[in-house]
């Protein structure tokens, strides 16, 4: 039927108007996200989406984060495939990037079309999930204590939350302490040195950001958070290499899928001895 029509389609903004929309079409692909997640997208980031006939059948977003922008949820609608709607949207992303450098993490049906675009891989995600099983303490060193975080703590969480990601947090991290099932963080010497965040995201918790030192710090506070809500259906999305794969494996969080990590130039790189251990979403970063 729609090869048979003249098609017009129109791009433009995305507002806080078409947030219900756009989530269908999440629902169609069974992504998980709900309202509120497309609802904190939409106020961190600059989305795009794809109009046919009045009925939006695609979106792309582009969060801008200090030297770089994560490009995510690039979506088209099933009956609107295979017509460049989906490389449009992409043009429209990366098109508001300069002078950032766009990065994003791509799932396997996507990878062929950023590669075209000029885009490299760097690394893998792995989305893991499931319900948390109880886990065994991971002791950390002389000096270090686990503690609950308050708002008192959010400038140093956000310091932190740079540094281990390569990106300027302040809008994004902003939003995510305002929607909190808990955090903790480790300190040394009164001093907070990492820490995890647990919030409510797609069919259950999300767990993420969490920044550390070392693995066993992340574990540490990973298996904190587990065990304040046992048996709850939780997700976390980890790099590869993070050293945390069969951990999490023993946890209850199960590997469900992966992403290839891509930049458009430079990559984002940790700093001042933290590093990011699982990310706030993959179209985040």
């Amino acid at each position: 039927m729609l090869a048979q029509q003249r098609l017009d389609f129109e791009f433009r903004p995305m507002t806080a108007a078409d947030v219900g929309n756009a989530h269908e079409l999440s629902i169609a692909l069974k992504w998980p996200h709900r309202l509120e997640d497309w609802a904190m997208l939409q106020r961190v980031a600059q989305g795009f989406v794809a109009v046919h006939n009045g009925r939006l059948i695609g979106s792309a977003f582009a969060c801008h984060q200090g030297e770089f922008s994560t490009i995510g949820l690039v979506i088209v609608s099933d009956d609107y495939q295979g017509k460049g709607i989906g490389r449009k949207l992409m043009e429209l992303a990366v098109g508001c990037v300069a002078p950032r450098t766009a990065v994003l993490n791509a799932t396997l049906a996507g990878a062929p079309l950023y590669a075209k675009m000029g885009f490299v891989s760097f690394g893998e995600i792995q989305q893991r999930q499931g319900q948390a099983q109880p886990t065994g303490t991971t002791e950390l060193k002389a000096q270090e204590r686990c503690r609950g975080l308050s708002e008192a703590d959010h400038p140093r969480v956000l310091e932190l939350a740079n540094a281990g990601s390569g990106m300027d947090r302040s809008v994004t991290l902003g939003d995510v302490l305002n929607n909190l099932e808990h955090a903790v963080g480790i300190e040394h010497d009164g001093q907070l040195q990492a820490f995890a965040l647990l919030r409510p995201f797609g069919r259950g918790l999300c767990l993420g950001p969490v920044v550390a030192q070392s693995v066993d710090q992340a574990k540490h506070m990973i298996g904190e958070l587990l065990a304040r809500v046992p048996y709850a259906f939780v997700r976390i999305d980890i790099p590869t290499d993070s050293g945390l794969a069969d951990w999490l494996e023993d946890a209850g969080l199960k590997r469900v899928d992966s992403v290839t990590c891509m930049s458009m130039g430079a990559v984002p790189q940790a700093s001042q001895g933290v590093r990011q251990f699982a990310l706030i979403t993959q179209a985040i970063g």
